[in-house]
């Protein structure tokens, strides 16, 4: 039984297969551990998936990884505190579950939705030596994390899948180009994608990230 510091749903790899793969998500703001589960069937079975739960309740089944807010201007300004802890948990979470599970960080992917894509885009530019990639959906990058950010040497030979919509009236699409213009400084390797979607995984975004996973866990390793 995984005992990991958040609560959390988990799918198995499909049992007898050699050298499994760990999937680590994380949902958006007013979410929950079921959200991004109910796509565990989709990916591929070499994965073991689990879906973790943010620490801070907002209501009834809804939960954030950090407390934020819209200022007139457009602006956003976080809770800088609590975003800094859950980044620390999801790192306590990842590396622990990797390590029961006896899975090594280059078989091991973290990925999010909105918020929940922050914390994985922030994990894999301050903590890279956790992971072989990240998945970014309709995300956006934190200010905060750029002065955390780790050397190019550490950040060599990962990959980032990083999508949005076109039409997302949440999280503007200008946020996902800025990701990929910060991320053709360092050596990563980016698969970008634009949809024409608002605020949301549909179909052809998600069978084109399972498509990126089943080549990542077939690729050798780079490094």
């Amino acid at each position: 039984m995984l005992e990991l510091p958040l609560t959390f749903l988990q799918r198995p790899a499909a049992s007898g297969t050699p050298r499994p793969w760990l999937l680590v998500l994380m949902h958006g703001v007013g979410s929950n551990e079921h959200d991004l589960f109910s796509l565990s069937s989709q990916i591929p079975e070499r994965f073991h998936v689990l879906s973790l739960r943010a620490p801070h309740r907002m209501g009834p089944g809804s939960h954030a990884w950090f407390d934020f807010s819209i200022e007139p201007g457009g602006a956003r300004s976080i809770n800088e505190a609590q975003e800094a802890a859950s980044r620390a948990l999801v790192a306590q979470a990842v590396e622990s579950a990797a390590k029961q599970l006896d899975i090594p960080p280059e078989r091991t992917v973290v990925g999010g939705f909105s918020q929940g894509g922050i914390m994985a885009l922030s994990l894999l530019l301050t903590r890279p030596e956790l992971m072989h990639a990240a998945l970014v959906w309709h995300s956006r990058l934190l200010a905060q994390v750029l002065p955390l950010q780790a050397q190019h040497n550490a950040l060599r030979g990962r990959k980032l899948w990083l999508s949005h919509g076109t039409h997302d009236n949440i999280i503007p699409l200008a946020n996902a180009q800025a990701i990929a213009h910060h991320m053709a400084t360092l050596p990563v390797s980016v698969s970008y994608h634009e949809f024409p979607s608002e605020h949301e995984i549909r179909p052809s975004e998600l069978a084109a990230t399972v498509a990126w996973l089943e080549s990542l866990s077939t690729q050798p390793s780079a490094y």
